[in-house]
């Protein structure tokens, strides 16, 4: 009986210690090294609202403006943008370009971009009144902020995150605003515009004379539209602020470069004319993504070696010591490893 005791006592710690090694294993496929943290990628951002489209009305040549109604929306400052989910599927970024203070609606602006990525155009053919939309945020990477004075340069449709900031400004603030397109017809919003201080709203058909613009001390430059113009705008005025609703382009252009995942166990090369994402997505298709221009934060993924290449528009400045949105950003360095 001892004896056969014995053998039972060992065969039950035998079969609790093979349950509690395929537990370890499952929680780290890597053991015995150490389980990583959880991965962070597609950490919501904010809720998603449905909102009813009762307005699709045309406020310039080739530009749209959106009205979205629902019921105790979150407030906004000057600056904030929506995620708008199309029909498609496609997610696009707007700038608000309506009353912060009514909680009843949203208003929004898109220009038709001829051979975009299909957003303006799904926007401008197939949104039409009475349909719902989901949408996501409001978020503010673009705020309005003190200063003595302002300098504003608007670049066509860029002026859209810019006009609340106008109107938010207070009585007898020193500003100053360089309007910019192809043609006045082109110009949405330019009548009210030019209401609010025409002797301060500077109109120009084509390009700009950057060097003609005075910026006094102190002033704070806001610029949006046009990558071209926002370049050129950044490399006259430094620390102008600006918003991008499409990847930053690196002066240095791409390389290519290796990525491990450090999960899987899996090194990949990501080409110079290809992405982080495109590549992940070969290996594990299922991997999340949806705005594929660095501002949705679907595809963030914890990155646990390597020199980061952030190219978004959305991570704070503690995110990007660890993270990185695999849609957009690169490697400085020639190898990166994730969490995956």
């Amino acid at each position: 009986m001892p004896k056969l005791r014995t053998v039972a006592l060992v065969a039950g710690a035998a079969l609790l210690t093979r349950r509690a090694l395929r537990r370890r294993i499952q929680v780290s496929p890597l053991w015995p090294l150490p389980a990583l943290d959880p991965p962070i990628s597609g950490r919501p951002r904010s809720r998603a609202l449905r909102l009813l489209v009762t307005a699709h009305e045309t406020v310039a040549d080739g530009v749209v403006q959106l009205r979205l109604e629902g019921g105790g929306l979150p407030r906004w400052e000057p600056g904030a943008h929506l995620d708008l989910v199309l029909p498609s599927g496609l997610v696009r970024q707007y700038s608000l370009c309506g009353d912060p203070e009514d909680t009843s609606s949203y208003t929004v602006a898109i220009r038709f971009v001829e051979d975009g990525r299909g957003g303006s155009r799904e926007v401008h053919e197939q949104v039409t009144e009475g349909m719902e939309l989901e949408v996501r945020g409001p978020r503010n990477r673009f705020p309005l902020v003190g200063a003595p004075s302002y300098v504003f340069v608007a670049g066509g449709i860029g002026i859209t995150p810019l006009l609340p900031m106008l109107r938010a400004l207070p009585e007898g603030t020193d500003w100053r605003l360089l309007y910019a397109g192809r043609t006045r017809a082109s110009l949405p919003f330019l009548e009210e515009v030019e209401k609010l201080g025409r002797d301060r709203v500077t109109v120009v058909e084509g390009r700009p004379d950057l060097d003609a613009l005075q910026v006094p001390e102190g002033a704070v430059v806001y610029c949006c539209g046009p990558e071209g113009l926002m370049t050129a705008v950044e490399e006259r005025f430094p620390h102008v602020r600006v918003e991008r609703f499409t990847p930053r382009v690196s002066a240095d252009g791409n390389h290519e470069f290796d990525i491990e995942l450090r999960r899987s166990g899996r090194t990949l090369t990501v080409p110079a004319d290809s992405t982080v994402l495109a590549a992940v997505r070969r290996e594990l298709p299922d991997t999340a993504y949806s705005c594929e221009q660095g501002f949705c934060g679907t595809c963030q993924q914890r990155v646990l070696e390597g020199e980061i290449d952030h190219r978004d528009e959305l991570l704070t400045d503690a995110e990007r010591h660890e993270s990185m949105l695999i849609c957009v950003s690169r490697a400085r360095s020639d190898r990166l490893v994730l969490d995956m």
